[in-house]
């Protein structure tokens, strides 16, 4: 193996991506704006929720529960009644349609224990999701100020001191913009190197190198150096320029070390990108073999939702998946602050899954060369 020899081929892959103005858009794209607008999209808090009252009770605390729905959170309450309320569900019309039994007031002034029915149109998962919080938080809120008003009775205030660690504005883009900027490290290291061995393939260039003196362990580490180098930076880039900078996401950790993660990560994703491109006869194949790879790769490896919400026996065989350990590692770093000494697991076990994979993958190549 010649270091020299290595280089150079790096240099001729480089040069090919430069010359294909669509990948070069991609790289750009998924660590420019598609960052950006990811983290832009997500919506923080609700917003703007349709919901309708069915006021049976019209007494003073069911108008004041009523009047307490303001924006931005939720539209205007729309008052109807109890027959246009399943109607109006439906329809689409509402996303939350409160009803306020009849006698509400004095039979909660009596010391009786009367309900209140919450029906949510659950096909709007976010909004149905947080803002049946926010209904119950405010029912609640203004019960409780109606009954200390009104009552001899008086409970004590219990306050519930909140620390929120680590994300102390409950940010969602905070999660959104430096996620996006992990996965995309995965998928893009995945596609280049596995563009550049068919690309090798469709022009021919493979016999070329086969003639020459090189063998093809220098061929697959040319690919993977070069691709990598290409994320690698570009990552760097993306979380100082993007994350850091447009967006004013704080970076609790060491990008150093961050990024010595991420290299470890870069060898097992480039070879993982190579075996594909092995298996693929052409550009087609290798197109659907990444949506059988890339899609469980991001959606169970902790990206999209906490590991300890999936099976264990899931849990169990993505510990065999590199970026498994790699969001692990990097939200321990990133977004907690954590040291070599909290996250040297994750880098052992990087470290371990690029070389099986690198072997995995050289052992293919060579038997695709003959």
């Amino acid at each position: 193996m010649r270091p020299g020899t290595i280089f150079h081929l790096g240099v001729k892959e480089l040069r090919g991506l430069v010359r294909d103005p669509i990948l070069v858009g991609l790289i750009v794209y998924a660590f420019t704006i598609a960052v950006y607008t990811e983290a832009r999209a997500v919506p923080e808090t609700l917003n703007n929720a349709a919901i309708a009252i069915v006021d049976e009770d019209n007494s003073p605390l069911s108008r004041r529960i009523g009047d307490s729905f303001l924006t931005p959170y939720f539209n205007q309450p729309s008052m109807i009644t109890a027959n246009e309320m399943d109607e109006r569900m439906d329809a689409g019309a509402d996303t939350f349609a409160l009803d306020i039994p009849p006698n509400f007031q004095s039979d909660l002034i009596a010391g009786k224990a009367p309900v209140i029915q919450l029906n949510v149109d659950a096909t709007r998962m976010t909004q149905a999701f947080s803002g049946s919080g926010y209904v119950q938080s405010i029912v609640t809120t203004e019960v409780s100020d109606f009954v200390r008003a009104n009552t001899a009775t008086r409970t004590p205030d219990v306050e519930l001191a909140l620390r929120s660690r680590f994300n102390p504005e409950l940010n969602q883009m905070w999660f959104a913009s430096v996620m996006n900027v992990i996965n995309n490290v995965t998928m893009l290291s995945i596609i280049l190197t596995g563009t550049a061995l068919i690309r090798e393939r469709e022009h021919g260039t493979v016999e070329h190198l086969l003639v020459m003196p090189v063998t093809p362990l220098e061929i697959m580490l040319s690919k993977v150096w070069s691709m990598g180098l290409i994320v690698f930076c570009a990552t760097l880039l993306s979380l100082v320029i993007v994350v850091q900078g447009m967006l004013h996401v704080p970076i609790e950790g060491s990008l150093t070390l961050f990024m010595v993660g991420a290299a470890l990560h870069l060898l097992a994703t480039t070879a993982m990108g190579i075996a594909l491109a092995t298996l693929a006869g052409s550009m087609p194949q290798f197109g659907l073999l990444l949506m059988l790879v890339l899609l469980p790769l991001q959606i169970l490896s902790g990206a999209t939702t906490p590991r300890e919400s999936m099976p264990e026996i899931i849990q169990t065989i993505m510990l065999a998946a590199p970026n498994t350990h790699f969001i692990l590692m990097a939200q321990a770093i990133l977004y907690r602050g954590a040291g070599l000494s909290v996250v040297w697991p994750q880098l052992f076990w990087l470290t371990g899954i690029a070389m099986i994979f690198f072997i995995f993958s050289l052992r293919g190549f060579r038997r695709s060369l003959k």
